[in-house]
């Protein structure tokens, strides 16, 4: 987490004189850009990501278009006039959704031993040096991963586990609890939050859900993120940063003084927890806008979640379609209105046409995937 911050606070300010040269084709293609990201590395079924995508970019349009001002997908409905709240979609989806799971599978209490002694202690500097190319790997891939909107610590976690299978001295030990597989994804998902205020900063484009909840938050109290920013209230970028490194001094220090008192919380019954959590993510929804209809949202989304883990389907696409959605139409729209409805501009552009080569990149990646476990499932027992 402090590598990762020293290096956004490096980087962020020739990042921001770099995106003064951005324009709608540019801010469309990084967008672009971290949709097709997220369905290129998130796993699993590339048609089902694609189809969370999807419902995710139609979720977004639900409400009065920002360039023409006329209403989509409202059916008549007054309440839906004013949009689908992205913080209602992630939070149904993820928390309740999950209950929802939980609720159908039974809830469980795993047995544990009352009277246990729980030890903590930091590392020895022999026990990190000998891990420093796994530390020094998992934090530059968190600073990428974070910087491309979209990926994640998820993704970042996944990532990094994967190159450490790959390069790591001791990769044939990988799952039985050696340092290495511990320290990387965890390494890896700290290092995106920094990640994720570069392009938040400078470009005013969210990377992840809590960024776009900061994104939010900046837009109430008039302060508008883009290269701007740096001009107008430089202080606020670089006091953001000095925030996060005190804040990830205070999670190390608070996880070591409180992890005895928290671990106590496994002991309490899962419906118990659950009957929490499905409290508060009515509470946050409520918040949000204080409307009513959230909480009717809430429990739609909800049991989409539900649907979604029950069928495979993965739903951060979903999210962060809901989230990017709204940006990458006014881009792509702005663009053919300023371009004369030229579609080329996205390429003959020096900066966006780099950047689609990126994601044609990404998204042929899953077909390339597919067709070497393909390969390699065909020549298995001709080797063997």
């Amino acid at each position: 987490g402090i590598v990762s911050t020293v290096a956004a606070v490096a980087m962020v300010h020739p990042f921001a004189t770099f995106a003064l040269k951005f324009d709608s084709p540019e801010y469309f293609t990084i967008i672009l850009f971290g949709l097709s990201s997220i369905v290129a590395l998130g796993g699993g079924s590339i048609v089902n990501a694609f189809i969370s995508l999807f419902l995710g970019l139609m979720i977004a349009c639900v409400g009065v278009d920002g360039i023409y001002g006329v209403e989509r997908f409202t059916f008549g409905v007054p309440m839906l006039a004013d949009g689908i709240e992205y913080l209602t979609v992630m939070v149904g989806a993820y928390g309740l959704g999950e209950v929802l799971v939980r609720l159908e599978t039974g809830f469980q209490t795993p047995q544990l031993e009352a009277g246990g002694k729980v030890a903590t202690q930091f590392p020895t500097l022999r026990e990190v040096w000998d891990i420093k190319a796994t530390l020094a790997r998992s934090s530059v891939l968190g600073i990428i991963m974070g910087i491309i909107p979209g990926a994640g610590a998820t993704i970042a976690s996944f990532v990094s586990y994967g190159v450490e299978a790959q390069y790591c001295a001791r990769r044939k030990e990988l799952g039985s609890g050696i340092a290495e597989g511990i320290v990387a994804p965890q390494t890896a998902s700290t290092a995106t939050v920094a990640g994720h205020m570069v392009p938040l900063l400078t470009l005013g484009i969210p990377g992840s859900g809590a960024t776009a909840i900061i994104l939010g938050a900046f837009l109430l109290h008039g302060v508008q993120p883009g290269p701007q920013l740096f001009t107008k209230n430089s202080a606020l970028v670089y006091a953001i940063f000095a925030s996060l490194l005190v804040g990830v001094i205070g999670m190390c220090l608070m996880g070591y003084f409180t992890i005895k008192l928290l671990i106590k919380v496994l002991y309490l019954p899962e419906a118990v927890t659950s009957a929490f959590v499905v409290l508060f993510c009515f509470i946050g929804a409520f918040s949000a806008r204080n409307n009513v209809t959230d909480l009717w949202m809430i429990v739609t989304f909800g049991i989409v979640g539900y649907l979604f883990e029950k069928y495979k389907f993965p739903i951060a696409p979903m999210v962060l379609g809901c989230i990017l959605g709204t940006q990458a139409e006014n881009s792509f729209m702005t663009s053919m209105i300023s371009y004369q409805n030229d579609w080329t501009v996205f390429f003959t552009r020096p900066i966006s046409g780099t950047v689609m080569v990126f994601v044609i990149i990404a998204l042929t990646y899953p077909l390339f995937r597919y067709v070497r476990q393909e390969y390699k499932e065909r020549h298995a027992p001709l080797s063997g």
